[in-house]
């Protein structure tokens, strides 16, 4: 059963639209909540007496004024930490709490103050290379599909997931605390990826429509959504399911990870039949009354 999906296009405009202010308002307002790798901090290794669940010596930690940002295990009772400037009262309550989980016996492998890891000129370094990928993106996809619009309204929709995730971390980094840091980043760049793959997958059913059957733009653009639609959804539920585990079980460690991959996911699913394609309608609209006008 073929859908008219481009009759709603101004609903998923509006929709996306308020996600994106919503996020601009809290980038804004609030900003991020910058984790070790953006902003340095404490990190130590230590040996306890007997096994403790990482996520309990976190939970440890969650009233206090030590903000431990992650634990990981590293060897048999060896424990890596991850948390902001400690001071030397700070650094004895700490070892005090990990004597009462993990035993009186409690040596200390390592301990020490660092900087930042992601630094100014590697953030700079990182959009340069967002900027060139963009561009060699749009320049591709317009080659394949003979037409800039394809590869201009591909690269919209991309930044669209990159505008609602990173406004989404602002937004829970502080309401929730999750905070920005290097896997934030990781999953901030597979969002563009999985983002841009799901649009060509769709632009692909509209060329071989607009070779073959021919029609209108919106005609094919609806047909090409309701063919692909299953697929794209299928696909997204395998990883989105993956997600939710990781989420629900995976640790304080990963666990915003998850979340950031879950959102860019979810948008990225989203964008390319409901932002991509409406966008390709609209500019084709926009042509005709320009050539009807000449």
């Amino acid at each position: 059963m073929l859908m008219d999906w481009m009759r709603r296009k101004n609903i998923y405009f509006i929709l996306s639209g308020t996600l994106i202010v919503i996020g601009i308002f809290s980038l804004v307002k609030w900003g991020f909540n910058l984790g070790l790798d953006f902003k340095g901090g404490t990190i130590a290794e230590y040996q306890t007496e007997k096994d403790v669940v990482t996520d309990e010596i976190i939970k440890r930690f969650e009233n206090t004024d030590i903000k431990v940002s992650s634990v990981q295990k590293t060897g048999d009772k060896k424990y890596f930490l991850q948390m902001d400037p400690l001071n030397e009262e700070q650094k004895d309550k700490l070892r005090n709490s990990l004597k009462e989980v993990g035993g009186e016996n409690l040596n200390e492998l390592r301990y020490e103050t660092v900087g930042p890891a992601i630094g100014p000129e590697l953030i700079k370094k990182t959009i340069y290379a967002a900027i060139i990928a963009s561009v060699a993106i749009l320049l591709w996809v317009a080659y394949q599909f003979k037409s800039i619009v394809f590869g201009a309204s591909a690269i919209l929709a991309m930044f669209h997931d990159t505008f609602i995730l990173i406004g989404s971390f602002a937004f829970l980094g502080h309401f929730m605390g999750a905070e920005v840091d290097f896997l934030f980043v990781t999953a901030l760049l597979t969002t563009l990826s999985f983002s841009v793959h799901d649009t060509i997958v769709v632009y692909d059913r509209v060329r071989e429509m607009r070779t073959k059957t021919g029609g209108s733009m919106t005609e094919m653009a609806n047909r090409a959504i309701t063919e692909t639609m299953v697929r794209s959804l299928n696909n997204s539920f395998t990883i989105l399911f993956m997600l939710i585990a990781l989420i629900l079980l995976g640790g304080e460690t990963i666990r915003w990870f998850a979340v950031a991959l879950f959102i860019g996911t979810v948008s990225g699913t989203y964008s390319s039949p409901f932002v991509a394609v409406p966008l390709l309608v609209i500019w084709d609209g926009f042509s005709k009354k320009l050539k009807a006008r000449k």
